[in-house]
């Protein structure tokens, strides 16, 4: 057994009973887990293992593969640049990049991206994992491509590209590539131990990635022209690739952001406190309620799930996820279960990020099962 390490407020015993139960019976390979409220740190947890084998601790430095949590530090590099005047959501993306426009994309505007509705939901075939590591090739295709369904009229999980449509449109805003953007405007400023891939450096701090039991849905049953079907063949990404140098050295902001639970939430802390964590503003209140700007609800056309969506990020949803209560809440996972939420009602940030892959398609059960005990003792 490993025993967890950092800190725990005592109001908050079941929620470390629950992550400590998790590790003992193997649950859990290695994970880390953080409660932030109002800008204090009132649990930083951290255990298990980095690697499958369990030779080697989880420590207080290990970061991991994040897979779609990186989408929430992705808006939040977005609406950065909404915040400064640079970047409108609600004007067309052809405005920031002119290539966008063909094949009837003019009308697609930013909001669309952030809300994945844009019809652009993945690339089409022929397509390999090693295509999104090429920035410009992959991003030219986006651009060229005709939109899967009418743009603006539904969902549709932006699974593997929503990075490099967010990120070219940063790019084209801010001169930086997303990965920079994300180091210089934002990790580095917060002191946050966040980034998109990971330098070479860090590696032997990376914990491996551990993949899920198979998904179980059938994609050739939805029909190979449909929105699911198209996207997660656009290419298809298996969780192995996570544990590559090609995969760490790209620039993937839906995919590939390396960080722990401490990181991701400091970051996305800015969201819940007001847009400012410790005198480093990084959005303003009228940004913010951007966000709870309602862009679709109903059953995602990739997932096939109810979701709502805001602009940047998912709102609650009861019938889908009814461990995350209804209010002023936005938030995001990613694939495996890592889940990070901003609860500006009761100014909280809940940040769990792990390396062993659970079933299911948004969060997991443990994911809820640590969000459920944390509201719990909230009260």
């Amino acid at each position: 057994m490993a025993e967890l390490q950092g800190t725990c407020d005592d109001r908050f015993r079941a929620v470390r009973a629950v992550l400590q139960d998790n590790i003992d019976s193997g649950e859990e390979l290695g994970a880390s887990l953080v409660l932030d409220i109002d800008g204090e740190v009132v649990v930083d947890l951290w255990g298990g293992y980095r690697d499958p084998a369990r030779t080697v601790a989880w420590d207080e430095h290990t970061i991991t593969n994040v897979w779609s949590s990186t989408k929430a530090v992705t808006s939040l590099a977005a609406l950065m640049l909404v915040d400064r005047g640079q970047l409108d959501v609600h004007a067309p993306v052809a405005r920031y990049w002119p290539e966008f426009a063909a094949a009837g994309k003019e009308g697609v505007l930013v909001r669309h991206l952030l809300s994945h509705t844009s019809g652009v939901s993945g690339m089409e075939a022929p397509a390999a994992v090693e295509d999104l590591y090429d920035w410009d090739k992959s991003t030219a295709r986006y651009a060229a491509q005709a939109p899967w369904w009418e743009p603006g009229t539904a969902s549709g999980y932006h699974a593997a590209n929503f990075g490099h449509l967010i990120g070219e449109v940063v790019r084209r805003v801010s001169g930086k590539s997303l990965r920079r953007f994300v180091a210089e405007e934002i990790a580095g400023p917060l002191g946050a131990d966040f980034q998109i891939g990971a330098v070479e450096a860090d590696w032997g701090r990376v914990a491996e990635v551990v993949p899920p039991p198979p998904a179980p849905f059938d994609l050739e049953a939805a029909g190979k022209d449909s929105p699911v079907y198209k996207t997660f063949t656009g290419p298809a990404v298996t969780a192995e690739y996570a544990n590559t140098p090609a995969w760490r050295q790209a620039d993937m902001g839906g995919l590939n952001g390396h960080g722990n639970a401490r990181s991701v939430a400091r970051v996305l802390s800015a969201l819940a406190l007001g847009g400012e964590v410790d005198g480093v503003r990084l959005l303003g209140p009228d940004t913010i309620d951007l966000i709870f700007d309602e862009q679709a609800h109903g059953v995602d056309l990739v997932l096939g799930i109810p979701l709502r969506w805001g602009i940047g990020y998912g709102l609650p949803q009861a019938d889908t996820l009814p461990w995350i209560p209804d209010g002023r809440i936005c938030f995001w996972g990613g694939w495996g279960g890592s889940m990070i939420i901003m609860d500006l009602d009761r100014r909280v940030t809940i940040s769990y990020m792990m390396n062993g892959m659970g079933p299911g398609i948004i969060g997991s059960t443990r994911s809820a099962a640590y969000t459920a005990a944390i509201y719990q003792a909230l009260g």
